[in-house]
């Protein structure tokens, strides 16, 4: 089988139609979960009773009203973002643990994998990585 037919031309076809990747992210308490995505900067962009669509910029998600034990504080998105010391200056002032009842977001730290990462926790439990990759080391 030749590279231009079979599974592996169907798999390049595939990967030029894809538009974007976007979780389903859970909410114990849907309201303070949309509260706290808005204050955090979020646009809302669809606000529905089951789901609501958050967005910044080219990139979005799905905050779904449900709820499983242990989902929530297993669940991790990552943001890659070109400067995270501008997201730490924007994040940090917004005093998150005192407003939304959430765990302090946790400041840059450099990890072993070469990215430098804060650590937000929504109301949920739900862990954001909003995470700086060297340029020769993206993502």
């Amino acid at each position: 089988m030749s590279a231009t037919s079979g599974p592996a031309a169907s798999a390049v076809a595939l990967t030029h139609s894809i538009q974007s990747l976007r979780p389903f992210v859970p909410a114990k308490d849907f309201g303070a979960s949309r509260r706290f995505y808005q204050d955090l900067g979020f646009e809302l962009r669809h606000d529905g009773s089951d789901i609501a669509i958050f967005g910044w910029g080219d990139v979005s998600f799905l905050l779904q009203n449900f709820h499983a034990p242990g989902l929530a504080e297993n669940f991790v998105v990552q943001l890659a973002v070109s400067d995270v010391a501008a997201w730490w200056r924007m994040i940090e002032p917004l005093d998150l643990a005192a407003r939304h009842g959430v765990k302090a977001p946790l400041a840059p730290k450099p990890m072993p994998w070469g990215a430098t990462v804060i650590f937000l926790f929504d109301p949920s439990g739900v862990l954001w990585h909003i995470a700086e990759f060297p340029a020769a080391r993206e993502g």
